[in-house]
């Protein structure tokens, strides 16, 4: 299931930044007592009582005022609570109510969204003198609270989490394979969307940045059911000009978490760029399966070293997606598209592979033959037992003497040993190291 995402919205100059910062754990918004000094949404994933969800800062709403940046600071809060599933409406609980208070208020309740009153700069024992007022707003009981000295931060978050949807137990036995297509804008996605479908389900333009939400198609292929998510294409944070873009990419984001597998969309004719790199990495460490689309291959001039002098490239540039196979396509023309679907869904299955654990255990003790493991000070490492604990992505427990001793090298070597027998293509694999001394065998 996707993180829900939570905006913090309100006036100007009501604390939502000291807020921002405190439940973020770390000063990522600029606080100053000045109002308006939050011109951008900013936003950061957080964790409450096991519940992960990202936070959007937003600027302060100034509903009546027709000046240029804060009617640009109001449009962007618009566009944080149509992005956001819980919104924490947070007001000046010293100052008391005001009509900008209500005129927001008015703005929220549309919505139609949960929506959580915090009265914030309160530091008094029992309620402030304030507290009543605000229940004119027609928002249920407000929640006092001090981002400054961090008092009643909890009980918010509780209210929060509250709202969420609840967790699905039966998720994990949905059958249905969900591909994120993935990559920055104008690199063919929308066009690959609608070779797969084999109709015209998604606006196609030469403008970047056309797709602006993840858009869900439902539909099936042979016998098996997908749900095709084409993100909006995700850009440089100095590139970003557009104010909804910047919720374009949360939203991207937000397609990756909900995927089985992402298909990174390349562009044949610029080849790998520093953006592609950061789009990959935010699926590897989010566990996904993952294939690199190469597009519009047709328009490269080939020989016969072509090919694999751009599989070198891409290996050498996004070295951590060595497990990734690579596809080269058009879009335009079709070609290999009709492979596109199989490849998916065999990486699907590499992410949620399972290994007997009696097998795994004789891989990994035929691998410490071949390559004894590392030692230090005369202490020598030792694995005792593996099993896995998670598919999608595959993750194995390692029952060691010593984590100090596991080296990453020896442990890349423990994992290409384990590929070579199971396969995993597409797919990354995750270890966790437990330390066990010989005793507790």
């Amino acid at each position: 299931m996707a993180r829900p995402v939570v905006a913090v919205v309100g006036r100007p100059n009501v604390g939502k930044s000291t807020l921002f910062n405190r439940v973020a754990g770390k000063r990522i918004s600029i606080v100053e007592d000045e109002p308006g000094v939050t011109r951008d949404r900013i936003y950061t994933e957080v964790e409450w009582l096991s519940h992960k969800f990202t936070l959007i800062d937003t600027g302060g709403i100034e509903p009546e005022s027709q000046e240029l940046i804060p009617a640009q600071m109001r449009r962007q809060a618009e566009l944080a609570v149509e992005t956001a599933d819980v919104i924490i409406f947070m007001v000046d609980g010293r100052a008391g109510l005001t009509s900008s208070d209500r005129e927001v208020a008015s703005m929220l309740r549309k919505s139609h969204k949960p929506i959580i009153l915090a009265l914030n700069k309160v530091d008094t024992a029992g309620h402030s003198e304030n507290y009543y007022d605000f229940f004119e707003l027609a928002l249920g009981e407000p929640v006092e609270i001090s981002s400054a000295l961090a008092l009643g931060i909890g009980d918010l978050l509780d209210e929060v989490v509250a709202h969420f949807p609840e967790r699905n137990e039966n998720e994990e036995d949905d059958t249905t394979i969900k591909v994120a297509i993935i990559g920055k804008p104008n690199v063919g996605k929308s066009s690959i969307v609608n070779r797969i479908l084999g109709e015209n389900r998604v606006i196609v333009s030469e403008i970047a940045g056309t797709t602006r939400d993840a858009i869900d198609t439902p539909f099936t292929h042979g016998e098996d059911e997908y749900v095709l998510i084409d993100t909006a294409g995700i850009r440089r944070r100095s590139r970003i000009t557009e104010t909804i873009e910047k919720y374009s990419v949360i939203r991207s984001f937000t397609a990756v978490e909900r995927a089985d597998v992402c298909l990174l969309v390349i562009d044949a004719v610029e080849g790998v760029t520093e953006q592609d790199k950061k789009i990959a990495g935010y699926s590897h460490e989010n566990g996904k399966g993952m294939i690199i689309v190469v597009n519009k291959w047709d328009l490269i001039e080939k020989d016969n070293h072509t090919m694999n002098q751009f599989i070198k490239n891409i290996r050498d540039e996004l070295g951590y997606l060595e497990y990734a196979p690579i596809m080269f396509i058009s879009a335009l023309t079709g070609q290999r598209m009709n492979t596109v679907l199989d490849k998916v869904k065999y990486v699907a299955n590499q992410n949620a592979m399972r290994i007997p654990t009696g097998s795994l255990n004789e891989v990994i003790g035929e691998a410490t033959l071949l390559n004894q493991p590392p030692s230090d000070k005369g202490k020598r490492l030792k694995i005792f037992y593996a099993t896995q604990a998670a598919v999608k992505p595959p993750t194995f427990i390692l029952f060691i003497n010593d984590k100090e001793l596991m080296h990453f090298s020896y442990q890349r070597y423990i994992e290409n040993r384990i590929r070579e027998n199971y396969g995993f293509e597409g797919t990354p694999i995750r270890f966790m190291l437990r330390e066990k001394s010989k005793g507790d065998q």
